[in-house]
């Protein structure tokens, strides 16, 4: 007996073995690395996003346009999916099959789609030109980001709230309907309760991806700055790692933080 525990405890190490090596070398080496860095200029690098006044405005833009995105993609999000789940009607799955043909696209492509609609010689500039209204453009901003995100984030909602709106018990809203409720109070005592964990969870990864998002703000961001793109000119173009990865702790740190927290509430279940 004290053999075969001994040959299977082996067995355990080696094959353990390479996925720790692989989480150490790729995981837990550089995160120490970039928990470090900041120390070499200074105690003070790592709180440069509060005392320097245009990281903590690229800080503040990046968390606004993130909370508004949230809060409009779960309104929608919730409006689109529950009538999904709810109604039966002949090209159903076809309309919920495009309208989360977006999660296939990356953010690159995303903001492509803004330029061609939004941007200098996109449809929207080509109209107002038409009309003699000159060239009006909206995709290089503030504007062309918001929609970018919520067009990028808007699909996983919609497939969310689907799912979670098919699973609900049908037969709290009949009870709630054979007593006389109405349906904006079937909406707040029914509808809203059994969504919460889903809404939490829903929102709080919509947040992140907003947060984190490179691609389409690459794309898109030059008149308006979000903290991506900030830790990526520091270290691209002024090779200042220290406060890269100072920004980058900072931006991970907010995430994660708002990932934990709807997790502690919402559940496990619900992610």
């Amino acid at each position: 007996m004290r053999q075969g525990s001994s040959a299977s405890r082996l067995l355990l190490v080696g094959c353990a073995a390479p996925a720790a090596a692989f989480f150490a070398a790729f995981w837990l080496l550089p995160v120490a690395l970039l928990l470090a860095l900041p120390a070499s200029k200074g105690w003070g690098t790592y709180f440069a996003v509060l005392t320097n006044s245009r990281y903590l405005q690229s800080l503040l833009q990046t968390l606004g346009l993130s909370l508004t995105v949230t809060l409009v993609t779960l309104l929608l999000g919730a409006l689109v999916g529950i009538t999904l789940a709810r109604q039966r009607f002949r090209g159903r799955q076809l309309l919920l099959s495009l309208l989360t043909l977006p999660l296939s696209f990356p953010g690159v492509i995303i903001g492509f789609f803004m330029i061609l609609l939004g941007g200098r010689q996109g449809v929207v500039a080509d109209l107002t030109h038409a009309l003699g209204w000159g060239r009006f453009t909206f995709a290089y901003g503030l504007t062309g980001l918001f929609l970018a995100y919520l067009y990028f984030s808007l699909p996983r909602a919609i497939a969310t709230y689907t799912a979670a709106a098919s699973a609900m018990d049908l037969q709290l809203e009949e009870a709630a309907r054979s007593l006389g409720a109405s349906r904006w109070r079937v909406a707040r005592d029914v509808w809203i309760p059994e969504l919460a964990a889903t809404t939490l969870a829903c929102g709080a990864i919509v947040f992140a991806t907003a947060m984190g998002a490179f691609g389409t703000a690459f794309t898109l961001a030059s008149k308006f700055e979000v903290l991506p793109i900030t830790i990526y000119n520091e270290f691209t173009n002024y090779a200042n790692f220290a406060l890269a990865a100072s920004l980058s702790i900072t931006l991970g740190l907010i995430t994660w933080l708002v990932l934990w927290v709807s997790r502690r509430i919402a559940g496990p279940t619900a992610f």
